[in-house]
């Protein structure tokens, strides 16, 4: 059995690796690296990141979303939201956004990752998964990315506000509110307990 054989034999499906992954198994892991992505068993997402896909009766599966982003990043505490996300709140946001953004300790810039761009944020706070009060303050804290009328959302996100749990709000507020989002909505949370 040849070295790329030996490699190929430690691969398993749907797992993203890092070149430094491979490189216990290989000692010309750039050479084997190029081989297997010129044979098509490996594809590169981006620099020194590769995904060995799954195959299904509608041919290969792209890398899950939680997969890829851990592999880059080396660490599992991130949270992967969008834009999107803010038009579930019912505060006239409807634009679709191509790209995800994802909260993190380490890495800040934009990538493409498999075809996909991450905006990648370092955040010193963010919640493990979203909640409506984080999705309101973050909408606040991202505001001037939004291609809506933001007098528009503003008016319609302190309607919201009113009718959201005050503790969980005021709790995200605190948490994950930037100064201005923080200056925007607290009179209404205030305003709650009145």
């Amino acid at each position: 059995m040849n070295k790329l054989q030996e490699l190929k034999k430690h691969l398993k499906r749907g797992k993203v690796y890092r070149r430094a992954d491979l490189s216990k198994w290989s000692k010309s892991v750039d050479r084997h690296l190029e081989e297997l992505v010129k044979d098509g068993t490996l594809q590169k997402l981006s620099q020194g990141l590769y995904f060995y896909p799954e195959l299904t009766v509608f041919g290969e599966t792209p890398p899950e979303e939680e997969v890829l982003v851990r592999s880059f990043l080396k660490d599992k505490r991130f949270l992967v939201t969008s834009l999107n996300a803010y038009n579930a709140l019912g505060v006239g946001t409807t634009q679709l956004y191509n790209s995800k953004t994802v909260y993190n300790h380490k890495r800040h810039g934009d990538f493409n990752l498999g075809g996909k761009i991450f905006s990648f944020r370092v955040k010193p706070h963010f919640p493990l998964k979203t909640t409506p009060e984080f999705l309101l303050v973050d909408l606040l804290n991202n505001l001037d990315q939004l291609a809506e009328d933001s007098k528009e959302v503003l008016e319609k996100v302190r309607f919201k506000a009113t009718t959201m749990d005050t503790k969980k709000l005021r709790y995200s507020l605190r948490e994950y509110g930037n100064a201005k989002t923080k200056r925007l909505l607290e009179p209404f949370i205030a305003v709650q307990y009145a």
